[in-house]
């Protein structure tokens, strides 16, 4: 029996995020090495990622843009284009200036043309299990870490960074007959809330502007930026925060992978629940437990409990991230979904950027990461508050995501 297309969809779209992020957030495994052989400092090396998340936010509106006009398989063809040329431009790299512009600047803006055009391309695709879908594209950008970083660690201790970072930059190229089996959907058969609502024809939905300007985009948007920030911080500095609660170096390590093991749990748990009992339902289940779990470390100090609490934390903020998606989808159709999701990315974006400085300017200020603790998880149940004012879905065909929260 033949595989119906939209699971090719699923995963090709898994396939490229997960080169693409992996790719960026392999910055972790190049910063020793790069530092011992060019004497740069980590700091001036550290801020690339910074530059990664801030071009990230910038770019994915235009990205996003671009797929609704013309479709995603021109606009992920460019962004692995660009990818591969960064990273190989970033591997010649003289002078640390070179590298933050380059690596920062160049890698954020070409990661920032995957997530809305394949996330919309995958809800367009599918009526039923819209959510598990979306869940299981953003599961294989969630393995990254776990796949391109250990490639990034071998190829290192083979040759040596800018040999490594030049054949990953080679080795992205090869995605581009990937990219080719993107293809649009069939038409869809339902329309947005918004588009009936308005008493709009077809199945398009609103027009960005009308969608960006509405209170449905407003909720999302703010919701998403403060899970974002809720949980960023927490992640950044978990390891940090086990080592000084007395959890030995290589042990804090292994937290933060437990973490990242319950995110990829989380996705396809989370993602199939929303298609059995609504999806802001879900949503607003999986923010109130993020924001619990991130106070709860205020309480842990041995491993045990360490693992036990990364178990609940990680399936929540890693099962409610692509549920986003699915939302914006039900509100808002497919016409302008790319410029939506772009628009929400780019405050996701700074969410995520903010999360780090401010818990190192806490910890500098006050000597520990209790206040950051305690920070994050009001922000988080902020979000969750934020998340409730989400207005009904009516009168959605698609009856798991009509149902109310």
């Amino acid at each position: 029996m033949s595989v119906p297309y939209r699971w090719i969809i699923v995963a090709v779209g898994a396939l490229l995020g997960c080169v693409a992020l992996g790719a960026m957030f392999s910055l972790a495994v190049f910063l020793a090495p790069i530092a011992s052989a060019t004497g740069w400092s980590r700091t001036g090396i550290s801020s690339a990622m910074t530059l990664n998340f801030l071009f990230m936010g910038a770019g994915a509106p235009f990205w996003g843009a671009a797929s609704d006009r013309y479709g995603a398989r021109p606009v992920v063809l460019a962004g692995v284009l660009l990818l591969g040329l960064a990273l190989t431009l970033a591997s010649r790299a003289a002078t640390l200036l070179q590298f933050q512009l380059l690596y920062g600047i160049l890698v954020g803006l070409a990661a920032s043309a995957f997530f809305a055009p394949l996330m919309a391309l995958t809800t367009a695709w599918f009526d039923r299990h819209r959510a598990l879908a979306v869940s299981l594209v953003s599961a294989g950008m969630g393995v990254a870490p776990m796949t391109i970083s250990p490639l990034a660690r071998w190829l290192i201790d083979a040759y040596e960074w800018r040999t490594a970072l030049l054949l990953i930059g080679l080795g992205t190229w090869l995605l581009l007959p990937v990219a080719l089996l993107l293809r649009r959907a069939p038409r869809a058969a339902d329309a947005s809330p918004m588009a009936q609502a308005s008493g709009e024809s077809g199945a398009d939905g609103p027009s960005a502007k009308q969608a960006l300007g509405s209170r449905e985009f407003l909720v999302l948007g703010l919701t998403f930026f403060a899970c974002c920030a809720a949980h960023s911080g927490p992640i950044f500095h978990m390891v940090s925060y086990a080592i000084v609660c007395g959890i030995g170096p290589m042990a804090a390590v292994s937290i933060y992978s437990v973490e990242g093991l319950a995110g990829l749990v989380g996705r396809l748990l989370l993602g199939a629940l929303a298609d059995r009992l609504g999806v802001k339902r879900v949503i607003v289940a999986g923010l109130l437990v993020q924001a619990l779990a991130i106070a709860g470390y205020l309480f842990v100090r041995d491993l045990r409990d360490f693992y036990l609490l990364a178990m609940v934390f990680g399936t929540a903020y890693g099962g409610v991230m692509p549920l986003y998606a699915v939302l914006a989808r039900a509100y808002f159709g497919p016409r302008a979904l790319g410029t939506v999701l772009g628009a929400a990315m780019m405050l996701s974006s700074l969410g995520m950027a903010f999360g780090p400085l401010a818990g190192g300017w806490l910890f500098d200020t006050w000597g520990g990461y209790g206040w950051l603790f305690v920070g994050s998880g009001l922000v988080g149940l902020a979000a969750a508050a934020m998340a409730l004012a989400f207005p009904p879905l009516r009168p959605l065909r698609n009856a798991a995501l009509a149902k109310p929260a």
